[in-house]
């Protein structure tokens, strides 16, 4: 309203007390001055990390900015989030049904229980098209491997499942759709191996594997989206440093805006004495 009075000032030449009497503002309030700390500093780390990772909204600002050791509410991170102008547009139309979801046949109680793969496909600067074959981990979110290629097949998906057991061993369950590369003889002979029960999708029920579908989602809206590849080589290096970014570093709603990497070793850590009480009995 300061605004209006001001303008109606210059605009038409009136003096203040008329002005305020025209937008019916007292006057007292037009020459109050503001006394609230206008968090320059705040608002200048809120920009340099919005412009870092353009697709955080302010929850996770709020939480970078904790972890930095600034003393902000997730309110006042919020209303300056509003005032820089800095509010994501997704662009999503949201959903007006209910979506009713089936309960996972396998829930995992600790981390490398249950992982989910899946497929995105995305294309290089020149047109040419690659995929990317997404591995995570359903307990702890955290983003396993990321294999990057023109053309992936089943013996790819069996290399990178092989290379993952090596680290962390087999898995209990496995989710993924109805893919050849999927449901073919190398990954069926490898799951039988290892065995791993293979949980698919039911067709047209992209909700059956929804922790892969949000990461790919995530994916897609804070990494492909936002680079311009020119060559596999490079969409590998830059999908890499995404990956490790997103499990040490990127707050994650539903582990506590914990990131993935960090939920797992806490995770781990408490539930090591449980495994030592059951082998000393």
């Amino acid at each position: 309203m300061k605004e209006v009075v001001a303008y109606v000032v210059t605009r038409h030449g009136y003096s203040q007390r008329r002005a305020c009497g025209v937008v019916r503002q007292h006057r007292s309030t037009q020459r109050l001055v503001g006394r609230r700390d206008p968090r320059t500093a705040e608002r200048q780390r809120m920009r340099e990390i919005a412009a870092a990772r353009v697709r955080y909204g302010y929850r996770r600002i709020h939480v970078l900015l904790r972890r930095e050791g600034w003393a902000v509410g997730k309110n006042l991170v919020y209303r300056l989030y509003g005032e820089e102008g800095l509010t994501l547009r997704r662009g999503r139309p949201k959903r007006r049904k209910m979506a009713l979801h089936r309960e996972a046949r396998c829930t995992p109680t600790r981390a490398h229980e249950a992982w989910s793969l899946d497929f995105v496909h995305d294309q290089l600067s020149d047109g040419q098209k690659f995929r990317a074959l997404t591995v995570i981990d359903i307990y702890s979110r955290e983003a396993l491997a990321i294999e990057v290629g023109r053309r992936l097949r089943g013996e790819d998906v069996v290399a990178v499942l092989n290379r993952l057991v090596y680290r962390h061993g087999a898995p209990r369950c496995l989710f993924a759709d109805n893919g050849g590369e999927f449901t073919g003889r190398l990954v069926d002979l490898w799951a039988y191996h290892h065995s791993v029960r293979m949980d698919f999708s039911r067709p047209g029920k992209p909700t059956d594997n929804a922790y892969i579908e949000t990461f790919n989602g995530t994916l897609r809206d804070e990494c492909l989206n936002l680079h311009w590849f020119g060559s596999i080589a490079e969409a590998q290096r830059q999908i890499e440093a995404w990956r490790r970014d997103y499990n040490e570093s990127r707050p994650h709603s539903a582990l506590d805006h914990m990131p993935p990497a960090e939920y797992a070793a806490r995770a781990k850590i408490l539930l090591a004495p449980m495994g030592a009480s059951k082998t000393e009995n």
